[in-house]
């Protein structure tokens, strides 16, 4: 009993004194002290007291404890690492690393241990055998108290916390590359993707090796659009990895942004013949096959993933949004059976309305088909808010920073280059019909809905140091004439990955670009613009029935579809104003009632010679991307242009939003009625 009750008591102080090296090393010092009172040449104490005195900045004295211990204590890890972080303070890196070497040795799961060896080796410039000191931290991270904590907060999602233990770890630990990714996860979570970027880079840089690192950058490199990076990095992997079907099926995904569907359809089915299983992959297969124009193989990929998953939701919208498939009574009455289950999640759930909207409205049961169109939106809408305030003040601050004097005290400036053709508008108003014309012609390449606009927009705003408050025009507004131009040419770098046909001129048929125009205008003077528009109700409606995978959150309600249309016209009532001439119109009816007269007015605009191909454009074979894919691949149809009439009766709050832009179509009401309109706005929208 005598022997047994003080050393109890010792082994409670040192655990004191060891929590306390972080928070107070005084403290812990003093703590040590007493023990070594108590029980002299203790050698826990004797420990804890060198690494009292080297974080006291005491390194000397640690040294000389240290090393004692030490060669009291050869099989001690822990006094290893701690003597060779005293001669790291001491500027002796030769001394040091047979330390740590040590260390690792004799407890290779001593947290910190692996880590502290991968700096010194880095910072001597043995990059690989840092390289393969970092990646065993990886592995040992699990045994590492901080970090168990801050992935614990992860799992939870208890953000804040997480993030202040990953910001306080990496504030004692800068090139802890695990937690370096786990902070990049956490800034995924949170949308903020740049910052997620650079940290994985930063951990690559120390630990090319970290495979775990490298997916989660190529994943956020092509969640940021930059699927060029993204592609090297998967291929990177794959050479070490040339086996792992989730790579593989990331690869595919990639290329098919890229616009290699023949690629990415290769790369499917390779996945596929492995995991026959994998209906998620199934439907990316099914997406391939699509856009390739290879639509019988599309159904049926889409078909086998139902097959495997009855309940995937994803692939049955898929199917609807086809356009060009007629659901029977049998799939009718699965949708409406997986829609009667209590445990369906939102996700499936909305997919499940907006196809069984579909299917309902083919047969004629209008009244039923809007009523699960109104809540599949209802659905989506909770999963993306919409802020129409917001919309409506960008719509303001545009219209107030792009005067005539605005324009003309910056003529001459952006890339002459006259290379980009944007197709702009709001979305299903019959820009993938003008795309396809377009595309037709042997001196346009037509390519996809291109972020490269938009990521520019981002990064205006981010120069100011506050982009969630920043209107990006204001950035833009202090920019000289070959800041300009330097963004124009940015805008051709990005872009320039998807021509692949070597053509003259390229398709941007990004639609939301229209809100974009006077960034086109300074920086890229000589492209053409061309504004899809559709009637009000045809196209709003139209984008009521079909559910984005992203972005269009103000498609979701019929109110904030009228307010966005509204404003949309204003905007580009505005550029007309102060820009006349500038942009070309194209309205849908028209096109279809008269498409040889359109066309050759769209030609003209565009500077290119007439073309017979445009006028058969559904010849075309090119891969087309959204949800007209299929409708642009046969002769204009004009059993469309009026459907929206059988869903008026539902229509009312749409009508209202859009006031006199509705009733003055085609014509556009005064520009200073349609901007008295957006003043008068309630806030909320």
């Amino acid at each position: 009993m005598s022997t047994t009750a003080p050393q109890a008591g010792i082994g409670t102080a040192l655990e004191h004194a060891l929590r306390l090296l972080d928070s107070d090393p005084a403290l812990a010092a003093e703590q040590a002290v007493e023990i070594l009172r108590v029980a002299p040449g203790h050698p826990g104490a004797e420990l804890v007291l060198g690494m009292a005195e080297l974080a006291l900045g005491q390194a000397q004295a640690a040294e000389a404890r240290l090393a004692a211990l030490a060669a009291a204590q050869p099989r001690s890890a822990a006094t290893w690492l701690a003597l060779g972080r005293a001669r790291l303070a001491l500027a002796q890196p030769t001394q040091a690393l047979p330390c740590m070497e040590r260390a690792v040795a004799l407890q290779p799961a001593l947290p910190g241990a692996w880590l502290a060896l991968a700096d010194l080796l880095y910072d001597q410039g043995q990059r690989e055998a840092a390289d393969a000191a970092y990646v065993q931290h990886v592995h040992h991270s699990v045994r590492d108290p901080a970090l168990m904590a801050a992935a614990d907060a992860l799992v939870r999602g208890d953000l804040p916390e997480a993030e202040t233990r990953l910001r306080a770890r990496l504030a004692r630990f800068p090139s802890d590359v695990a937690a370096l990714r786990m902070l990049a996860e956490l800034g995924a979570r949170l949308g903020h993707n740049e910052e997620a970027i650079e940290l994985l880079a930063q951990a690559l840089a120390r630990a090319p090796s970290f495979d775990a690192a490298r997916q989660n950058y190529a994943a956020m490199l092509n969640r940021a659009n930059r699927h060029d990076e993204a592609l090297v990095e998967v291929d990177r992997l794959l050479e070490r990895d040339p086996d792992n079907q989730s790579l593989h099926n990331l690869r595919a995904v990639i290329l098919g942004k890229l616009g290699d569907f023949d690629g990415a359809i290769e790369a499917y089915a390779r996945v596929l013949a492995r995991l026959p299983g994998q209906w998620q992959v199934w439907l990316g297969y099914g997406h391939a096959l699509k856009t390739a124009g290879r639509t019988p193989e599309a159904i049926a990929a889409y078909r086998r993933a139902i097959a495997l998953k009855p309940d995937f939701g994803s692939a049955w919208w898929s199917l609807a949004n086809l356009k060009t498939v007629r659901f029977g009574a049998d799939d009718i009455a699965a949708m409406r059976s997986q829609l009667a289950r209590p445990d369906l999640d939102d996700d499936a759930r909305l997919h499940f309305e907006f196809a069984l909207g579909k299917a309902l409205e083919d047969a004629g049961q209008d009244a039923e088909a809007f009523s699960h169109y109104a809540r599949g939106n209802a659905l989506r809408r909770r999963q993306v808010p919409y802020d129409a305030a917001l919309a409506r003040e960008r719509t303001r601050r545009a219209i107030r920073t792009y005067t005539r004097e605005f324009f003309a005290a910056r003529a001459g400036s952006g890339c002459p280059a006259p290379d980009p053709i944007f197709v702009v508008g709001m979305p299903r108003a019959g820009s993938t019909l003008i795309e396809q014309i377009l595309a037709s012609h042997p001196m346009v390449e037509g390519t996809m809905e291109l972020p490269s606009l938009i990521a520019i927009t981002r990064e205006l705003r981010e120069r100011s140091g506050s982009p969630e408050t920043t209107s990006y025009h204001d950035v833009l507004a202090a920019l000289d004439p070959a800041e300009l131009a330097a963004l124009g040419q940015d805008y051709l770098r990005r872009a320039q990955v998807h021509r692949r046909e070597g053509r003259p001129l390229f398709i941007d048929k990004m639609p939301n670009n229209f809100a974009h125009v006077g960034l086109i205008h300074l920086i890229l003077p000589n492209a053409k613009i061309i504004d899809a528009r559709r009637h009000p109700l045809a196209c709003c409606f139209s984008n009521f029935k079909q559910h984005f995978a992203r972005g269009q959150a103000f498609s979701y309600d019929l109110e904030d579809l009228g307010h966005y249309y509204a404003d949309y016209v204003a905007l580009m009532a505005h550029f007309d104003a102060v820009l006349p001439g500038r942009i070309h119109r194209v309205f849908h009816e028209d096109m279809v009632e008269d498409p040889e007269t359109q066309i050759r007015a769209l030609l003209d605009y565009c500077a290119l010679p007439f073309d017979p191909r445009c006028l058969r454009f559904y010849e075309n074979p090119r891969a087309v991307r959204t949800a007209s894919s299929e409708q642009v691949r046969r002769p204009i149809y004009r059993e469309g242009v009026a459907q929206w009439r059988r869903f008026e009766p539902w229509l009312e709050p749409l009508k209202q939003a859009l006031g006199p832009v509705l009733t003055a179509y085609p014509a556009v009401p005064p520009l200073t009625d349609l901007l008295a309109r957006i003043e008068m706005r309630p806030q909320q929208g």
